[in-house]
């Protein structure tokens, strides 16, 4: 649980390198129509983050809780991500991950068997949601260079 427990709490750091020297038209170039800006990436990713926070400690505080997906297209849409302050949700992030680390330290083996029940998709451990979330911003840092590299491509 320990490596698990390092790279979660890395993510912040890792956004920040896969970002890092961008300039404004980078972070708001947008691959195609229905495609993300790296801006809006972040901003995904802190909602995102928001939302798992709070699932991950009704798993932890609640017996078998019922966990509700989102709409991700929406919120962007919606929300208007390409309006919002990027800075104010990358520090949203970091503070949201940096609260759950004293409680993910001190986590029993049982506790990380807790459960919690999306109705679209099933039953998931406490283990499995934080592996989802360390997946979640690795596949997003991933998205994040290839928007990166079709920015240098259309140049």
């Amino acid at each position: 649980m320990e490596k698990l427990i390092n790279e979660y709490s890395q993510g912040y750091q890792m956004l920040r390198e896969a970002t890092d020297g961008l300039s404004e038209e980078e972070f708001h170039f947008q691959p195609g129509s229905t495609k993300w800006s790296i801006h809006q990436i972040l901003i995904h990713v802190a909602d995102s983050e928001l939302v798992s926070t709070q699932r991950l400690k009704k798993v932890l505080a609640e017996d078998e809780p019922l966990l509700m997906s989102v709409d991700q297209n929406a919120w962007a849409s919606v929300l208007r991500y390409e309006q919002l302050d990027r800075e104010q949700h990358l520090l949203l992030f970091k503070m949201l991950r940096s609260s759950m680390l004293p409680i993910l330290e001190q986590l029993t083996s049982q506790q990380w068997e807790r459960i919690g029940v999306y109705a679209d998709a099933g039953h998931f451990t406490f283990k499995q949601l934080l592996e989802y979330r360390v997946e979640h911003v690795r596949g997003h840092i991933r998205q994040i260079e290839r928007v990166k590299k079709n920015y240098i491509q259309r140049l």
